[in-house]
């Protein structure tokens, strides 16, 4: 788990959540800020039941000397094998103890590694993770597909977040039956979602960002939203009064949020409980 970096689990309660998570992650509680997205609901017998929904994000100052400790690779650890034997950084005393005058100890044997060299051995090494990636979410999504007895094609493709550093992997479902996979709101492909990225959590041990979409389906809401999103908080401004869209779930709210957070002139706020919770649109 990456210093900073959020990741985000479902169950029955919050705390379930938030354990399924420090177990996934191999963390302790003392070690990550907890916030809970939607506390869920146990709905009426059953029905309209809904799981609790949490980010875990690493207290940056709280990395574990063990990952300190591999950081600290010296140049002593240089064996014949270049390739796997390259440290990645240098400690502060291997940087002062080297120095124009004093060069340190040279191996005849191993050629200088420029710093191209270095990106490209991590950018093929990078690929090869992306390929297999791709081929293991790819395979259990067709799996998910052919047990639930649809006919449709996995396009497979990597997009930029714009909220941080991380890129997706997505994986488009398209076919004529495909439709009936996204559910209420939304509600079965973000289920599907939900299991392909706890499979593929399971089986390579790390965390990835993995997108399930239906035909296009999350691009065109996003856009549908933001639209509304926009035309409502015209409507604030000019008439002064606040505004509120349909409940949602919340990764809809999110993107509504997301929509308003540079306004001049308007800010959001959710409200309601449960299946009822709705977002705002408010004068500034």
């Amino acid at each position: 788990m990456n210093e900073g970096q959020s990741y985000e689990y479902r169950a029955k309660t919050v705390e379930a959540a938030v354990n399924e998570g420090l177990r996934q992650l191999g963390v302790s509680r003392d070690d990550i800020e907890i916030e809970v997205i939607d506390e869920g609901s146990r709905g009426i017998l059953g029905i309209g039941a809904s799981d609790a929904h949490v980010r875990l994000t690493r207290r940056v100052e709280d990395l574990p000397l063990a990952a300190q400790a591999e950081e600290a690779s010296t140049v002593s650890e240089l064996t014949a094998s270049v390739a796997e034997t390259v440290p990645e950084y240098e400690t502060p005393g291997e940087l002062e103890s080297t120095t124009a005058d004093d060069p340190g100890p040279v191996e005849d044997d191993v050629a200088p590694i420029s710093a191209a060299d270095s990106d490209s051995a991590a950018n093929v090494e990078e690929d090869e993770g992306d390929a297999e990636l791709e081929d293991l979410a790819f395979d259990l999504l067709n799996q998910m597909l052919v047990h639930l007895g649809i006919e449709a094609e996995i396009e497979v493709s990597w997009q930029d977040n714009p909220e941080d550093s991380d890129r997706a992997l997505c994986l488009n479902v398209v076919g004529e039956e495909s439709g009936v996979l996204i559910g209420r709101n939304g509600e079965t492909l973000a289920s599907m979602q939900y299991l392909i990225r706890l499979m593929v959590n399971q089986e390579i041990h790390s965390w990835k960002n993995i997108i399930v979409d239906i035909d296009g389906y999350k691009q065109r809401r996003a856009e549908q939203l933001s639209q509304l999103a926009h035309r409502l908080a015209d409507q604030v401004v000019a008439s002064g009064r606040p505004a509120s869209l349909e409940p949602m779930p919340a990764s809809e709210r999110r993107l509504v949020h997301i929509a308003l957070r540079d306004h001049e002139h308007v800010y959001t706020s959710s409200t309601g409980e449960d299946t009822r919770r709705k977002v705002q649109i408010l004068l500034k």
